[in-house]
């Protein structure tokens, strides 16, 4: 009966729920970089597995693609010409028209598509025009000097021919 009435002290209870969080903690601390590097080390396949299924899906489409290469090379082949509708005999004259119009427009196309291309070097060009202008300020200046030597060089020589 004496064991059945006894009861620890409460300072011993506390330090008993104390050493038991703390062993905890303990564990936390052991199993968190387990689990930390569990994580880090999966999560990369999570990514890389949506990237495959996407690229697994642009493969099935690729080779869908292949399995159709003779019936497209066909239809690449095939002049476009004969599916079209037949024109009848007096609109031939504004077809005539029509394409040399066509024509001039795709050539002006052209040579604005190069003018459009040309734009983001323009900045490029101007340097290099504005060093060109200025090599031949230079080369004027030199050509100048050199014109007055000469003209003084034959006046020189018509004095040494005259005396």
């Amino acid at each position: 009966t004496l064991d059945l009435t006894y009861r620890k002290p409460q300072c011993f209870v506390k330090f008993s729920e104390v050493e038991k969080m703390a062993n905890i903690q303990a564990e936390i601390n052991e199993v968190q970089p387990l689990l930390f590097r569990i994580i880090v080390s999966t999560l990369p396949f999570y990514f890389i597995g949506n990237k495959c299924d996407i690229l697994q899906d642009m493969n099935r489409h690729l080779e869908a693609i292949l399995k159709e290469k003779r019936a497209l090379r066909r239809r690449l082949m095939k002049p476009r010409c004969q599916d079209s509708l037949p024109i009848e005999a007096t609109f031939h004259r504004y077809m005539v028209e029509l394409l040399t119009d066509a024509v001039t427009f795709i050539e002006k196309l052209e040579s604005h598509m190069q003018a459009v291309r040309s734009i983001p070097q323009v900045p490029n060009i101007i340097k290099d025009m504005d060093t060109a202008l200025t090599r031949t300020e230079l080369l004027a200046m030199e050509l100048e000097e050199l014109a007055e030597q000469i003209l003084k060089w034959r006046e020189v020589q018509k004095e040494v021919y005259s005396d």
